[in-house]
């Protein structure tokens, strides 16, 4: 009798493990495979060198970043997701400079912007007579939007959708600039 009853009980343990096994190899296997379509969004400001030089694919539409990260530099922020699937990846670098630097900076990028914008985020702007996509504020505190006392001045934007469909695929990128606050954010966008 109790023979039955001590290999009932290792039947139980062992269809218990079975099924934990089972279930278990099933999650990794689902996990190896996955081909979710959200990607992480890098902050980390150590990685920066390494996204601009090595991990971003268009050097032209970061020409413009700074090729480091200065001292000079206070409160820097990045975000940096490369996109997966359909969708868009970004990068962003917001620091804050001295008044003086700032006001150079603002009147450099000024005098080469094809398209000027106060506040907003890239459906604002797109959908603006003769609008174009931008960005939204990835590196913020407050949200996607930037508020009005920021300067988004447009670079370059790329339409690379087709006839019918403008903007369904592009890129474009520029600055953001508060002189208020005296910061900057630098920013390239593909979709």
């Amino acid at each position: 009798m109790q023979r039955s009853h001590l290999a009932k009980a290792a039947i139980i343990v062992f269809l218990s493990l079975a099924s934990l096994g089972i279930v278990g190899g099933s999650f990794l296997i689902r996990k190896a495979f996955s081909t979710t379509t959200e990607s992480e969004i890098v902050t980390n400001t150590s990685r920066y060198s390494e996204i601009r030089n090595q991990l971003w694919t268009s050097q032209a539409q970061i020409k413009h970043f700074p090729r480091a990260i200065t001292s000079d530099a206070k409160d820097v922020r990045i975000a940096y997701s490369p996109g997966v699937a359909q969708a868009s990846s970004f990068l962003q670098v917001r620091e804050k400079q001295s008044p003086a630097q700032i006001q150079k900076l603002l009147a450099q990028y000024r005098k080469l912007a094809k398209h000027q914008y106060k506040g907003g985020d890239t459906n604002v702007h797109a959908n603006l007579p003769n609008g174009v996509p931008t960005t939204f504020f990835y590196t913020s505190d407050a949200g996607e939007s930037f508020p009005p006392s920021y300067e988004i001045l447009v670079l370059n934007a790329e339409d690379r959708g087709t006839p019918g469909f403008k903007w369904n695929h592009g890129d474009s990128y520029g600055v953001a600039i508060d002189s208020a606050a005296a910061e900057i954010v630098y920013w390239a966008e593909k979709w």
